[in-house]
C-alpha cells in the first residue's frame, strides 16, 4: 500500500461564481436572442419571482435562479447610480 503524500485542494465552488452583472448582462442576450423584450421579462421575473419570464434559451433561466431578487435589484441601482449620478 502507497500513502499519496499530496494534499487535494478543493476549491469553494463560489470562487467560480459569476457577478450579478454577469449574469444579468447573460440573461439579458438570451432574452434578446429569441426575441423577447430583455426589459419587460427581467421587470415580472423581479416583480414576481417566477422564472418562466425568462428564457430557458442557453441555460440563462437557470443562471438568473442563481441570484436572489435583492441581489438583482442591488446591482441594477449599483448600475443606475454609478452611470448617472457619478
Amino acid at each position: 500500500m502507497t500513502m499519496n503524500d499530496h494534499t487535494t485542494k478543493l476549491v469553494p465552488l463560489n470562487q467560480y461564481r459569476e457577478t450579478a452583472a454577469d449574469i444579468l448582462s447573460y440573461v439579458y442576450s438570451a432574452l434578446q436572442a429569441k426575441g423577447y423584450d430583455p426589459i419587460t421579462q427581467l421587470v415580472g421575473f423581479v416583480l414576481t419571482g417566477d422564472p418562466t419570464y425568462i428564457t430557458s434559451h442557453n441555460g440563462a433561466r437557470s443562471m438568473i435562479c442563481r441570484l436572489e431578487r435583492d441581489e438583482i435589484l442591488e446591482e441594477l441601482v449599483r448600475h443606475y447610480v454609478t452611470t448617472k449620478l457619478g
